[in-house]
């Protein structure tokens, strides 16, 4: 079993890793030639394996999240 300290560290790594397959699946998408949908600037913008852009339509700005954490008591 994992003590705290453990699943502290490996819990931290959560984010770092869902970036990286984020940016992962962008490129194998885009390799695979099919287009990739993205906000971009409060633009909703297809991307297309060649670079082209293509705005599809104005979308709220993305509102910034302070990142917190809380424990449960079992």
């Amino acid at each position: 079993m994992l003590n705290e300290k453990q699943i502290d560290f490996l819990e931290k790594q959560i984010p770092i890793m869902a970036e990286y397959a984020t940016k992962q699946a962008y490129i194998e998408t885009l390799a695979s030639g099919d287009k990739v949908m993205i906000a971009d600037n409060g633009k909703l913008v297809e991307v297309y394996p060649d670079g082209t852009r293509k705005i599809i339509k104005e979308i709220a700005k993305p509102i910034k999240v302070t990142q917190s954490s809380f424990k449960i008591k079992s």
